[in-house]
């Protein structure tokens, strides 16, 4: 028996492709989202998210995390980075960067020992370049544009990481089976000096 061609693409069609694409980038008022650590984030009137640091006070990390948790998706964003800057997305993180930030601070429990974290650098590195899922696997090198707007897509599923920058594979990595399974996405400021941008954040959850 033949099956009719829609009954027969919906059988292979990965999951994710049957979800629509959400738009999540904050407003003004950062609705959604949760501020940890000294970070100074606002949205622009072109909808470009910026966070950076008072080089006075800052002590070190900050992060901006979804109030929602997330388990099966894919986040996809554009970044800007400053030259030799440092920042990230992290995943699965349950503390919510509590360790990571302030007086709290503690190296060993930072949201990529408990979660994962997703490297962006302003630089070109050998050691966790752009993509990389840090502490796991460095990722591809060759296909970042310094000084210039990119495309980073995470495709997070229970046993795989997925990570594409500017539309080319560049790290995938089943992750530990012993760490979180959900949590929240963050975005990162490494130090005092980084400044970073994102724009167009979007989520396509795996049902």
């Amino acid at each position: 028996m033949r099956l009719p061609m829609l009954c027969l693409a919906l059988l292979i069609a990965p999951a994710a492709l049957t979800a629509q694409w959400t738009p999540i980038t904050p407003n003004s008022s950062l609705d959604g989202w949760e501020s940890v650590g000294d970070g100074i984030w606002h949205v622009t009137s072109d909808g470009v998210l910026t966070g950076q640091r008072d080089r006075r006070t800052a002590k070190h990390q900050a992060w901006l995390y979804t109030r929602k948790d997330y388990r099966q998706f894919d986040f996809r964003f554009d970044y800007w980075l400053r030259y030799r800057g440092n920042s990230g997305v992290s995943i699965r993180d349950t503390s919510r960067a509590a360790h990571a930030c302030g007086d709290a601070h503690d190296g060993k429990r930072t949201p990529s020992h408990i979660g994962y974290e997703i490297q962006i650098l302003g630089v070109e590195s050998k050691n966790n370049p752009t993509g990389s899922l840090y502490l796991f696997q460095d990722a591809k090198t060759g296909h970042e544009r310094f000084g210039d707007w990119n495309r980073m897509e995470i495709h997070v599923r229970d046993n795989l990481i997925t990570v594409m920058l500017n539309g080319v594979k560049v790290m995938e990595h089943p992750g530990d089976p012993n760490r979180p399974k959900s949590g929240p996405i963050g975005l990162q400021l490494h130090d005092p000096e980084t400044v970073v941008m994102f724009r167009n954040l979007a989520i396509r959850e795996v049902r």
